[in-house]
């Protein structure tokens, strides 16, 4: 991997100190160095569960309890996870007043537990459980601790409420999340390459609407040769531990902005 010139990251910083009203659009690259695996590999538990197999509505409705078996494992990766410094970073940035939202697509609640106040979930919350039927809600642990998989009172089998592949986004995370687009004046785009739709509309109704971006990914991707005005690569932890760092001086020496 390429070796980031000094003065690229202080372009960033300074970007995103001068224009401050930036939003974060999150994907699993930013929760892998905390113990979640990716759904685009074969590592850990995708390793078992392929997710064309157990992570689609379809499966689902034609199979719960087969599909809680994956449910019930993601949930136990997802409890022992614990934020990185890119999610703490993020949360620092609220707290110095740069970051208005995160968008997230992951569903591990590691920007909440990281101190993120306005967290966006693309994807829901496994920490409900809805009922397909009737759709009366449960707090997931309570149910769980009933025995997998969890039934309703209306005889159903219970969905973690989390949007599988197959399943429309929620109409409010939706709504929100183009809002913040529309209106940020940065979009930190990390650990996603957001290919899938509708997630993809987001850095472009950001772009169309005069917002900076600042992409964070390993390597290039589409978005990198479209909509990208830096692109920072490395692991998320520590591009945005370098960049926090980097972000702190240059409020203190707010000529470093220009």
């Amino acid at each position: 991997m390429r070796e980031i010139p000094k003065d690229v990251y202080r372009k960033a910083a300074g970007v995103l100190v001068s224009r401050g009203n930036a939003v974060a659009l999150t994907g699993a690259g930013i929760s892998v160095e905390s113990g979640i695996p990716s759904f685009r590999g074969s590592q850990g538990m995708w390793a078992k569960y392929d997710p064309a197999e157990y992570a689609t509505i379809g499966a689902f409705l034609l199979d719960p309890e087969k599909i809680w078996m994956m449910f019930s494992e993601m949930m136990g990766v997802l409890e022992k996870a614990l934020p990185n410094a890119a999610h703490l970073g993020l949360a620092e940035m609220e707290r110095m007043g740069i970051l208005r939202s995160v968008i997230t697509q992951n569903v591990d609640g590691l920007h909440q537990a990281a101190g993120s106040r306005r967290v966006i979930e693309y994807h829901g919350n496994p920490g409900e459980l809805v009922c397909l039927s009737c759709w009366k809600r449960y707090p997931s642990r309570e149910k769980i601790a009933g025995g997998i998989p969890p039934g309703c009172e209306c005889g159903e089998i219970l969905k973690p409420d989390v949007v599988l592949y197959g399943e429309p986004i929620p109409w409010g995370a939706r709504e929100d999340a183009e809002s913040e687009a529309l209106a940020c004046d940065v979009l930190l785009v990390i650990g996603t390459s957001a290919q899938v739709a509708p997630a993809c509309d987001i850095p472009r109704i950001a772009k169309e609407h005069g917002a900076f971006i600042i992409e964070i990914n390993p390597e290039e991707t589409s978005l990198t040769r479209t909509v990208t005005d830096i692109h920072l690569p490395g692991t998320a932890s520590a591009v945005m531990g370098r960049l926090v760092e980097l972000l702190e001086n240059t409020r203190k020496e707010p000529n470093l902005s220009h």
